[in-house]
């Protein structure tokens, strides 16, 4: 079931989510390596039914971009995994089929619309629509786009020594998705220190799920709200956040961005705008104790 889209107000910018597919395949036990079952019941209140599956005990997680307009420009923050690519080793994101242009349509945006996208990171499940198969060619979505990441990235992602066991599902990710960017001249890069874009970003270096991940913060009229990224993939990892995904690359660094994220979040009030959690995947981070929680909005 896709969830209704939401356009929250940051100042003078709206952001909208524009959902690709919702995902529920994977148990806690095979996402967090580190899980404890324990956690599950007192915790089964809040997850069930929206954020894990009562029957499969499957978590529920979404695929998506944030779809953000400023008085200036259309971005997309991410692009989802994207139809018709081959991906044999990683059979959630093969061949797809989805209306996922069609959902960007129906909230007003044509790809020759869209002035940037801003990477957290160039995995699988957010570079996807970065391209799209014409007359058997991968050629650019958005052919007016900057594509901007961070170039540690890139220089990871485009040699095959970053082949290893944990990145298994972003292989051909890179051939496929980014460097018909490159190749297009529509790719821009950062430095592994973030910093200002725009009028309204900033990006924070949260390296440890992948080698230069970044989180995207908005800043307009006084208020902010943070891009998070992959530093989590549900909001079990708020209740947990010494778990680290399976697909964490670099895992004592990958603890601390989320701890950061969650302790920047939690002090200064943050709409946390993320990659994957279910619902209307945007919320707020609570605190009890030394412990976190969460709260859609």
């Amino acid at each position: 079931m896709i969830h209704p889209n939401k356009t929250y107000a940051i100042g003078d910018v709206t952001v909208t989510k524009i959902e690709e597919m919702r995902l529920s395949v994977a148990p806690p036990s095979f996402l967090y390596p580190d899980y404890e079952a324990a956690e599950l019941a007192p915790n089964l209140h809040w997850l069930t039914p929206s954020n894990m599956d009562v029957g499969s005990g499957n978590l529920i997680q979404s695929i998506h971009s944030w779809l953000v307009r400023t008085p200036h420009h259309t971005i997309l923050i991410d692009t989802g995994s994207g139809n018709d690519k081959e991906r044999p080793r990683n059979a959630v994101f093969h061949h797809l089929n989805t209306p996922y242009l069609q959902r960007l349509a129906a909230a007003g945006v044509q790809p020759q619309d869209v002035d940037y996208v801003l990477h957290t990171h160039l995995h699988v499940d957010h570079v996807g629509w970065n391209t799209r198969l014409i007359d058997g060619r991968w050629v650019p979505t958005f052919p007016n786009a900057r594509h901007v990441y961070s170039k540690a990235e890139e220089d990871y992602y485009g040699t095959s020594d970053s082949h290893n066991e944990v990145n298994v599902p972003s292989f051909g990710v890179f051939e496929d998705s980014v460097a018909p960017i490159i190749a297009s001249g529509q790719a821009e890069r950062i430095s592994s220190d973030g910093g200002d874009y725009l009028d309204y970003f900033t990006f924070r270096p949260t390296m440890g799920h992948s080698i230069g991940h970044m989180s995207i913060e908005l800043r307009s009229e006084g208020k902010a709200a943070l891009f998070t990224g992959d530093v989590m993939h549900h909001p079990l990892q708020v209740v947990r956040p010494d778990w680290n995904s399976v697909f964490c690359e670099w895992q004592d660094a990958a603890r601390a961005s989320r701890r950061w994220v969650l302790e920047l979040g939690a002090e200064h009030d943050l709409l946390l705008f993320t990659p994957h959690f279910a619902e209307t995947s945007a919320g707020y981070v609570t605190r009890h104790g030394e412990r976190f929680g969460w709260r859609y909005e």
